[in-house]
């Protein structure tokens, strides 16, 4: 064993004193006859030094998340900016097929026993998936029947709506598939489709194509219709626009439609653009039309209902929920009151019916108001009316 060699001095008093050499006992707070001892690896670190240690990790952790949420917050409007077309398929959102494992060539697997699945070409070489839902009294009748039936039940008196849905989904969304059934039960013939680059059909989304495919399933329909029966046309969301678009150009040409249904409209892309929940963390961002709304433009997406209601000249119905987290309430008032300034629409019933947020119809689920088959009818029964008291 090591001896130490530690010096001794005696104080005046008599006492002997240790005078310790040993650097390493003098900074060791426990060292002492009174002390706990001490192993050969030191003693612990004091834990009060560890918690300021702890506290600087988390706020550099912090800092970091904080940091990396900042970049990502201003890459996104530089990336849609320097490519366009990912603002485009953010407006279409044609890729989100909800629900996805579905087969749309059987409606019957959606609770449609009286639906035709079938595919038209407004193009050649780009066909479109189309679905013709008949009146429910005629479901018995309609059981194992194929597209020649089907196709004749048109000749009846019962109107056809030609139906344009918005954008994300397929014709067999859930709550179009529902809307189906609503209006079907009313003794409506029902006609829907999936614009090119939607669901089963081919091609790439635009407002051109999805306008022109509108027509062309117009005019489809109307040679197959008697020349009595009504053909309406029925547009919901981002739908609005296309069926603006394509009531526009029927006018034009001296060939209007019967009447007109917007449910949830807004009046422009832009404006809807601006309103959507999806750019309130940018809305106040300096250059947000320059960033998010130009690209649009670029891309030639413009559903210009504003400007379009200066250009119809047929009966026209507004369906609008006062919760509306997509498109707000407030754009599709806007619309109405445009729509009732026009001189084009002079003389036609304008009509927008507001449901209470009560209600909590919200965006899509105005299909589910006891009300909707009676105010159809009175706005229908009224346009036809007064479209006989003009002629």
């Amino acid at each position: 064993m090591r001896k130490r060699n530690n010096p001794l001095t005696v104080e005046p008093d008599g006492r002997a004193v240790l005078l310790d050499s040993d650097t390493d006992l003098k900074h060791r707070p426990g060292s002492g006859a009174s002390g706990p001892a001490v192993g050969s690896r030191g003693a612990p670190a004091d834990r009060s030094m560890g918690k300021p240690f702890r506290r600087l990790s988390l706020v550099g952790r912090v800092r970091r998340l904080l940091f990396w949420l900042l970049l990502f917050y201003l890459s996104v409007p530089v990336v849609i900016k320097l490519f366009p077309s990912i603002q485009a398929k953010l407006v279409f959102l044609n890729f989100v097929r909800v629900p996805y494992f579905i087969d749309l060539k059987r409606p019957l697997d959606q609770g449609l026993n009286h639906t035709h699945n079938f595919y038209l070409e407004p193009e050649r070489g780009q066909k479109i998936g189309v679905w013709h839902t008949v009146p429910a009294h005629m479901w018995r009748e309609a059981q194992g029947k194929q597209g020649d039936w089907y196709r004749s039940t048109l000749s009846s008196a019962h109107p056809v709506i030609l139906y344009l849905h918005g954008n994300a989904g397929t014709r067999g969304g859930d709550h179009r598939v529902e809307l189906y059934k609503v209006l079907s039960s009313s003794g409506y013939h029902i006609v829907t489709f999936d614009y090119r680059g939607w669901g089963d059909s081919d091609g790439s989304p635009s407002e051109w194509a999805m306008t022109s495919d509108a027509l062309f399933l117009y005019d489809w329909l109307k040679h197959k219709l008697e020349d009595k029966t009504a053909l309406y046309v029925w547009g919901h969301s981002l739908g609005t626009g296309v069926a603006t678009n394509l009531v526009r150009r029927l006018c034009d040409r001296g060939t209007p439609p019967d009447a007109l249904i917007l449910e949830s409209p807004f009046t422009n892309i832009r404006e809807e653009a601006k309103s959507h929940p999806f750019s309130m963390v940018y809305r106040y961002l300096p250059g947000f039309d320059w960033f998010f709304l130009d690209p649009m433009t670029d891309n030639n997406i413009r559903f210009a209902s504003d400007e379009n209601v200066n250009h119809i000249s047929c009966p026209l119905l507004i369906l609008h929920a006062e919760d509306d987290g997509v498109v707000p309430f407030h754009l599709g008032k806007k619309l109405y009151s445009l729509a009732s300034q026009s001189k084009s629409l002079s003389g036609h019933m304008v009509h927008f019916v507001p449901f209470p947020s009560s209600l909590g119809y919200k965006h899509k689920f105005i299909y589910r108001s006891p009300q909707l088959p009676n105010i159809l009818s009175d706005f229908f029964g009224s346009a036809h009316r007064q479209t006989d008291e003009l002629a």
